[in-house]
């Protein structure tokens, strides 16, 4: 590693504080939130709607990948949001650590950008580019299916949503 890099990596972390970041595909209905959650959290930013703006970026991270590794690094807090199978009520929205996630996703191998988050988080870990704490939102799909709107199940509980990652954000780490 370069000085500048060193210096650069350094000066990075110390600028960002959190970054939001929202998971799914908007084509497959429910597996869309996260893309959904981000837009309107970007929306009420750009309005000034939400206090402290400056150390946040919200980032849509479609369907997830290595790309997120990058999208992580240089950050002290990471706050992701994705649809889940929780087992839970439709429309459901719970909180998780890295730790508490358990990965059951099953990879087909078929892609490059085909990576587990927890991987992504792993990886970050060794190369020193992990945020000191991490939080993922999970909600409860009603259905994921091809179709580029959310159900109404989750449609009618946006504003909740919104609510809780902005208690979420507002919380000292």
């Amino acid at each position: 590693m370069t000085i500048y890099s060193r210096y650069f990596r350094n000066e990075k972390k110390m600028m960002n504080q959190t970054i939001v970041i929202g998971l799914g595909n908007p084509l497959m209905g429910d597996e869309g939130i996260g893309i959904v959650l981000i837009e309107k959290l970007e929306a009420l930013a750009r309005q000034g709607k939400i206090p402290k703006a400056e150390g946040i970026r919200f980032h849509e991270g479609g369907v997830g990948g290595m790309n997120l590794l990058h999208a992580i690094a240089g950050w002290k807090r990471a706050i992701l949001i994705d649809c889940a199978l929780m087992g839970a009520e439709p429309g459901t929205i719970c909180r998780f650590t890295p730790q508490q996630v358990q990965s059951i996703k099953k990879l087909s191998h078929l892609s490059l950008h085909e990576v587990d988050i927890l991987k992504v988080i792993e990886i970050a870990k060794q190369l020193d580019e992990c945020p000191e704490q991490i939080v993922f939102f999970g909600v409860q799909p009603l259905e994921i299916i091809q179709r580029m709107e959310l159900s109404d199940v989750l449609k009618s509980q946006i504003d909740r949503y919104v609510q809780t990652i902005l208690n979420e954000i507002n919380q000292p780490f």
